[in-house]
C-alpha cells in the first residue's frame, strides 16, 4: 500500500492550493483519511480528516479556509486551502486508515508529505 501526495509548491498569502493524495495497492478499504502538518521543531499536528461517509473535522486554525473532500472510488483524498497564511507554512503529510486484505483490519498509512511555502 502506498500514499502519493501531490499539488504541494509555493502560495502566496491569500491565494490557493490544492493537495491530492491517492492509496494504491493492496486497498480493500479506507477508513478515515485526512492531512497532517509538521513544521520543522514542532510536533505533527492534524490539518483535517474525513470519515469514508464525508463527515469531516478541522483544526481550528484552518476552520473556513481548508476543505477536505474525498473520492472513495478513486482511493483519493483532497485538500483545498484556501486563504492562505505564512503560517501555513509546513510540511503536509496525508494518511489513511487502510484495509488491505480484510474488512475491519485497519491500519494507519503515511505518504511521504510535500511541502507548501505561503509567501507574505
Amino acid at each position: 500500500v502506498q500514499l502519493q501526495a501531490s499539488g504541494g509548491g509555493l502560495g502566496q498569502a491569500g491565494g490557493s492550493l490544492r493537495l491530492s493524495c491517492v492509496a494504491s495497492g493492496s486497498v480493500f478499504s479506507i477508513n478515515a483519511m485526512g492531512w497532517y502538518r509538521q513544521v520543522l521543531g514542532k510536533q505533527r499536528e492534524l490539518v483535517a480528516d474525513i470519515t469514508p461517509g464525508g463527515t469531516t473535522n478541522y483544526a481550528d486554525s484552518v476552520k473556513g479556509r481548508f476543505t477536505i473532500s474525498r473520492d472513495n472510488a478513486k482511493n483519493t483524498v483532497y485538500l483545498q486551502m484556501n486563504s492562505l497564511k505564512p503560517e501555513d507554512t509546513a510540511v503536509y503529510y496525508c494518511y489513511a486508515q487502510i484495509s488491505p486484505f480484510l474488512p475491519g483490519m485497519y491500519s494507519d498509512y503515511w505518504g511521504e508529505g510535500t511541502l507548501v511555502t505561503v509567501s507574505s
